[in-house]
């Protein structure tokens, strides 16, 4: 009897091993190969579920976002102030910083390897997602103050991508409740 394999599930097995492919070296440095051989798999069912690397790299990056959104908001929770949405929000960063780090990386790589045009489509799409996540838990209805946030917390993360030790993330997002507290009254 021939095996049932539920594709879907399986090419979501796939991606959730690719991460640590990717981040270990590289979008740009890593090949189709290489990753079939980190997957065990054939480069041919490789490429049976995801036809180039910037198309793994999408829908990584797609899974990823939807993985984030619902962890985060488990974990955060709900019904706070916008202050102590923040605070939660810094501890969970701080929490999660070398996984953070590591896909800040992995996007500037990808962006580095890619023609602007070829990027927009899947970074807007995640980034509606995560911008409805942030105006959820925040409490918030405006999509550009939600937008400021992610902005921030990008460029929290690039600043410690960079060992930048000065930076303090849970101290920042404090710092940036308090703001948004008093912007938005």
């Amino acid at each position: 009897m021939p095996k049932i394999v539920d594709h879907e599930q399986y090419r979501k097995e796939l991606l959730g091993k690719c991460f640590d492919l990717f981040a270990q070296k590289g979008y740009g440095s890593i090949t189709m190969r290489q990753i079939a051989q980190g997957l065990g798999v054939s480069t041919g069912t490789l490429y049976h579920y995801f036809p180039s690397k910037q198309a793994l790299f999408e829908q990584l990056a797609e899974e990823i976002c939807q993985q984030d959104v619902s962890l985060a908001m488990e974990e955060l929770g709900e019904g706070k102030s916008l202050t102590e949405a923040m605070e939660a929000l810094g501890r969970y960063l701080v929490k999660n910083e070398e996984y953070f780090i590591k896909w800040t990386y992995l996007w500037v790589d990808f962006c580095q390897h890619q023609e602007s045009k070829e990027v927009v489509g899947v970074h807007k799409r995640t980034h509606e997602r995560y911008q409805k996540a942030v105006c959820d838990f925040l409490g918030i209805e405006d999509p550009v103050v939600a937008s400021f946030v992610l902005s921030f917390i990008d460029g929290l993360l690039l600043g410690r991508l960079q060992r930048n030790e000065m930076i303090d993330l849970a101290e920042q997002c404090t710092l940036l409740g308090k703001m948004l507290t008093t912007y938005l009254q």
